[in-house]
């Protein structure tokens, strides 16, 4: 049990590759905080995968290819790091789901803290996560 446990945690650790879902080229933004930490961590030999940046509305960001959407990343990726609005991540986590990614991780505010609705999202993730086998 603790053997697949360590396995399922691994992509948290030592991704092969990651989804920075909501990357972008706005300094200060949390998705483009995210991405510049992981490819200095690349550059400087820390992080050893691959970065692929999601974001509908550009294509390249630092010379990183930027994905349109979950659906065209590469097969390998086996973490996604989520930070968009609140509203879109149920959505984005069917995508995630249906790409066969089993590691997100959200970094996003308007969940519980907001009242109901923010509840009623967080809710929906959490058993999108579970029906999919999703940490």
């Amino acid at each position: 049990m603790e053997a697949k446990i360590v396995e399922e945690m691994k992509p948290f650790f030592d991704p092969k590759a990651v989804a920075i879902i909501g990357a972008t080229n706005k300094k200060g933004k949390v998705g483009n905080v995210i991405f510049e930490n992981f490819k200095t961590n690349k550059e400087r030999g820390i992080f050893k995968g691959n970065i692929y940046p999601v974001n509908p509305k550009l294509d390249e960001i630092d010379g990183y290819k930027v994905y349109k959407s979950v659906e065209e990343l590469p097969d390998d990726t086996d973490l996604a790091v989520v930070s968009i609005p609140a509203p879109f991540v149920p959505d984005t986590m069917k995508q995630i789901a249906k790409k066969g990614i089993k590691s997100v991780v959200i970094i996003t505010g308007g969940f519980g803290e907001l009242g109901e609705e923010g509840k009623k999202l967080e809710r929906e993730i959490l058993e999108i996560a579970r029906e999919n086998g999703i940490r």
